[in-house]
């Protein structure tokens, strides 16, 4: 079985540590959810595994390969998706167009369609005339065209509705089911736990836990005091 392991990494931005020392690992065919309250470094992580910004130090390894000396769009080409949060797509273009403009050579984007049926019935409207939830899944579907054995998914959940949220998560099982690796940052916890293998919590730019997700599921009064950055002594837990 394929691993992504992140090993040791560090991250600043404007010369100010965002990131220090977080270490984990994404299973092939798994889901692997990231919590932690806004600005724990989350997304300054998986922007610096995807190489959207340099790391500091540490290392980061798709399988046998070491990856982090890379640039982004070499790791794309070793296996590795990033669906960042802004949902760009290219708005003037079509549905079809956007998802075209991502194949690979030779390639159809029927995988994404059956994936996403919604967008079947959209497939020649401007992307940009799309709600939230559909660009989400056209810019979820455009980084499966690359086929990608690792996935990095920034809150997909992003001001959209809690039954369009729903849909996408299926979708995020489904693909780890089909043995994509998923490396999920939510904000919706409940949500995430809900079809996570493994999780990870993060405050103040450090992993403060590291295990099942259910011994989350089952006490809120610990991840609350996780998402605080506090052991479960400090929270009278």
């Amino acid at each position: 079985m394929s691993v992504l392991s992140i090993e040791d990494v560090s991250v600043d931005r404007a010369g100010l540590p965002v990131v220090r020392g977080v270490s984990l690992r994404v299973d092939e065919g798994a889901v692997t959810v990231l919590l932690g309250a806004n600005g724990a470094g989350k997304t300054t992580l998986l922007e610096g595994v995807s190489g959207a910004i340099p790391l500091s130090s540490g290392e980061i390894r798709l399988g046998d390969e070491r990856i982090d000396r890379l640039r982004a769009w070499r790791r794309a080409r070793a296996g590795l998706a990033h669906v960042e949060q802004d949902r760009a797509v290219f708005r003037e273009l079509s549905t079809l167009d956007n998802l075209r403009a991502a194949c690979r050579s030779g390639r159809r984007p029927d995988r994404v369609l059956e994936l996403f049926p919604e967008l079947r019935k959209q497939l020649d409207a401007p992307a940009g005339l799309l709600s939230g939830g559909e660009q989400q899944m056209l810019v979820v579907g455009r980084a499966l065209l690359g086929e990608p054995r690792f996935l990095l998914v920034d809150e997909m959940s992003l001001g959209l509705a809690p039954i369009v949220v729903e849909r996408l998560a299926t979708a995020v099982r489904v693909l780890a089911d089909d043995g994509v690796g998923v490396l999920l940052v939510e904000q919706f916890a409940a949500l995430a736990l809900g079809i996570a293998d493994r999780a990870y919590v993060m405050a103040r730019g450090e992993v403060v836990f590291s295990g099942d997700v259910a011994e989350l599921r089952a006490d809120e009064d610990l991840l609350r005091a996780l998402y605080l950055g506090e052991t479960p002594s400090e929270s009278g837990a």
